[in-house]
């Protein structure tokens, strides 16, 4: 069976489901957490080795309500207390993708955490990106390498990707996106050259085990050529 490998994520729809059901916002934040801690388990059942989530941008930040955003940053460090402890517990690998910058410390210090925690067991990699977009990982990368003083005739693939969040990670193979939008919104825009892309109006919180599994079937019809 054809497993995708790593899944990429684009956990979009949890304000929309939440209207739909005249509540808070927050609350379809809530249910898509829920979704999330559902859907790592599936994903590790089903043996996908690594699933990557777009949990918050940078332009989330800069151009949501600071309500939104601070309810968002509530749920994360609850999140942290009552699901992903557990999850790394029980042997997922949490990784957070992003600038800490501009990140609020209760934040910081949840993710210095994450990174301090020693994993037994290893079963699945979760990658989350917070505080993160494609471009800016880019400028970083190039920052880094303008830093290093690289000769400019030695950059390739290889060294740039040695400079990104996902640095010894294999790409995606396959990205799901939520809620119905057919865009990458600025995720993962160097290591999606290749990944199948497959979208579903299905919002975030109503993504379930069945529904993981017809988007996995739906991979599984496609031929990978990589431009060959």
């Amino acid at each position: 069976m054809n497993v995708p490998q790593h899944i990429a994520i684009i956990m979009d729809g949890n304000r929309r489901w939440a209207r739909a059901r005249h509540l808070p916002e927050i609350k379809g934040h809530e249910a898509g957490a829920d979704t999330l801690e559902n859907v790592v388990e599936a994903a590790e059942k089903m043996g996908v080795k690594t699933l990557t989530v777009y949990a918050l941008s940078t332009e989330n930040i800069k151009e949501r309500a600071k309500r939104e955003v601070w309810g968002l940053f509530n749920l994360m460090r609850e999140g942290y207390r009552t699901k992903l402890k557990k999850m790394m517990q029980n042997g997922v690998k949490v990784n957070v993708l992003g600038e800490l910058h501009g990140l609020p410390s209760v934040i910081k210090n949840i993710i210095m955490q994450i990174k301090k925690t020693y994993i037994k067991n290893e079963s699945i990699k979760l990658n989350i990106a917070l505080n993160y977009g494609g471009k800016n990982e880019l400028i970083e990368a190039i920052k880094d390498l303008i830093k290093e003083g690289v000769d400019v005739n030695k950059i390739n693939e290889q060294i740039i990707e040695k400079h990104l969040y996902t640095n010894g990670q294999p790409d995606p193979d396959l990205v799901i996106r939520t809620g119905g939008r057919v865009r990458l919104s600025n995720f993962l825009l160097w290591q999606t050259a290749y990944s199948e892309l497959y979208f579903t109006n299905r919002l975030w919180p109503d993504f379930d085990r069945q529904e993981l599994k017809k988007a996995i079937s739906w991979y599984q019809d496609q031929k990978r050529n990589f431009g060959k």
